[in-house]
């Protein structure tokens, strides 16, 4: 699978040395799985063939909120120094039912602090199981193509496309891939990425 993925981005011309750095909860920190599994690791792989000089960072924690993504991120900033944001956060907010509202504003946060650093931001959308309700789900996946139109970034609406209705690449709680479908993450987030490079 690695073999693949780096051939579909062997034609991109390699990158000067951009630092990517992803803040995350479990679905980018690896849960359930091996590290080396996780689609964070996996695309590291992918683009060390076809953009070697490219440094992947990974500072997901699983169970972290957009609040406590909000708090790290200027340390995180100040100590691995960034070209690139791929922010992945607000999931574990949504399935404790917080206002979207209030989500939304913690993302704004990390938004401009990365901006006001003239770091690019990428947007990885979250989508919640259909047990909250319509209302909610909607304004809550909603709010990340809102952002992306406000500052004007590029986004990805739903990080597990293709791989949350596939049982057999989900881990027994539903909510978590497990190794066999962390290529497909990693190839919806390259499809996003890549061209930033």
């Amino acid at each position: 699978m690695i073999s693949l993925l780096t051939a579909l981005y062997s034609q991109a011309q390699n990158t000067d040395g951009k630092k990517i750095l992803v803040m995350g909860d479990s679905l980018s920190a690896g849960y359930g799985i091996e590290l080396n599994q996780g689609w964070v690791e996996l695309s590291r792989i992918a683009l060390k063939q076809s953009h070697p000089e490219v440094t992947l960072i990974n500072a997901s924690i699983s169970g972290e909120t957009a609040k406590g993504g909000a708090r790290r991120l200027p340390l995180m900033l100040k100590i691995h120094q960034p070209d690139i944001l791929l922010l992945e956060l607000g999931a574990n907010d949504g399935l404790r039912g917080y206002p979207v509202k209030s989500i939304t504003l913690e993302l704004k946060k990390m938004i401009e602090q990365a901006l006001a650093q003239n770091v690019q931001v990428v947007i990885l959308g979250i989508q919640l199981p259909p047990n909250l309700g319509d209302d909610y789900n909607n304004a809550f996946s909603g709010q990340y193509e809102i952002l992306a139109n406000e500052y004007n970034l590029p986004v990805l609406p739903f990080l597990l496309e293709g791989v949350a209705l596939t049982t057999d690449w989900m881990q027994g709680d539903g909510l978590h891939p497990n190794a066999l479908g962390q290529p497909t993450i990693v190839l919806n987030v390259l499809e996003v990425l890549v061209p930033l490079l």
